[in-house]
């Protein structure tokens, strides 16, 4: 079979056992490996379901401009979409975003802005509202905001959870996700909760995030909001996304387990990703153990990225060392 363009070959990624990192446990955890989208990630699912929305509804046009908030995964989604329909790309991310993710943005033609993580998300200088101010001030431009767009977690709800259920054969017991947007979690849960309501959902939050206590009490509280280096997880706003109620947990997870983890992941699993897919893993672990799952279950865990985006951080020794995450 030959496809039309490399956005056809978006999505049906393969679920892997995890086999050693388990470290005993009886249950079984399938690995869904979404670097082997063509864009490395699983926001290539939602970048081309925004665009294929928006040009239905003639809110871009040909020649127009994408101009997206991103943490890098979601920009390069969408830069794949852009190069294949004619698109320029403007991205705004933050400065805690590894150097490769910008230097891979720029390879496929998008203008990238850096902008300070450590500011409030409605500051001026922040990544989000840098991208409204300057999707309102080009002409033919298009903001998706994947934070707010119902069309993300719909991707999800399309194909990350009917391709769970079809690969499990509706065997499927636990769902593990980490929450960012909340696109992922949600629409796959939604989906997954149709056709069996007893199948958990598993939430995984960075530590200095506020999604954990949200869950447990439904209260938003800023004073949880503090600085941490896991990229592409937690949040300092609720985005539209997220429907806290389909949630049957949520696990919160440090740095250094969640780095610590990725690069067991590499060198037990053969398995070589980001740093939110070494957290997704550590918090399924944990939530195993503390529920005392066994041989009956089937736990699927999503690893959203490739390892590619962190060879300066998390694969690099020195990095790790001066953050304190190796133990020597």
């Amino acid at each position: 079979m030959i496809h039309n363009s490399i956005i056809e070959t978006i999505g049906n990624t393969p679920l892997v056992k995890l086999n050693s990192v388990t470290d005993g446990r009886k249950l079984t955890i399938a690995a869904k490996v979404e670097y082997l989208n063509p864009g490395q990630s699983i926001k290539d699912r939602i970048a081309l379901k925004m665009i294929d929305d928006a040009e239905e509804k003639g809110l871009i046009k040909p020649g127009g401009t994408i101009i997206e908030g991103t943490s890098g995964n979601t920009g390069m989604g969408l830069a794949l979409v852009a190069a294949v329909r004619g698109y320029k790309c403007i991205f705004t991310t933050t400065d805690k975003q590894s150097q490769e993710k910008v230097d891979l943005l720029r390879a496929l033609g998008a203008e990238v802005r850096v902008c300070p993580t450590n500011v409030e998300p409605d500051d001026p200088r922040s990544y989000y509202s840098v991208a409204k101010k300057l999707s309102e001030e080009i002409p033919n431009s298009y903001y998706p905001n994947q934070y707010d767009n119902l069309s993300n977690k719909q991707a999800h709800y399309e194909t990350t959870g009917p391709e769970i259920w079809e690969q499990t054969e509706g065997k499927v017991t636990h769902y593990v996700a980490g929450m960012g947007t909340g696109g992922t979690i949600t629409g796959a849960s939604k989906f997954l909760k149709e056709q069996n309501p007893d199948v958990k959902i598993v939430g995984v939050d960075s530590v200095g995030s506020v999604y954990k206590k949200y869950f447990e009490t439904g209260e938003f509280d800023k004073s949880e909001v503090k600085p941490y280096l896991t990229e592409g997880i937690g949040e300092d706003i609720i985005p539209k996304n997220v429907e806290i109620d389909l949630l049957d947990a949520v696990v919160q997870v440090g740095d250094k387990d969640a780095f610590q983890m990725t690069r067991r992941l590499a060198k037990e699993e053969g398995l070589f990703i980001g740093g939110s897919c070494g957290a997704a893993v550590f918090g399924a672990l944990q939530y195993a153990r503390e529920n005392n799952l066994g041989e009956n279950d089937l736990m699927v865990v999503i690893l959203p990225d490739s390892g590619t985006r962190y060879t300066s951080k998390i694969y690099n020794d020195e990095w790790m060392r001066e953050h304190g995450f190796l133990d020597e």
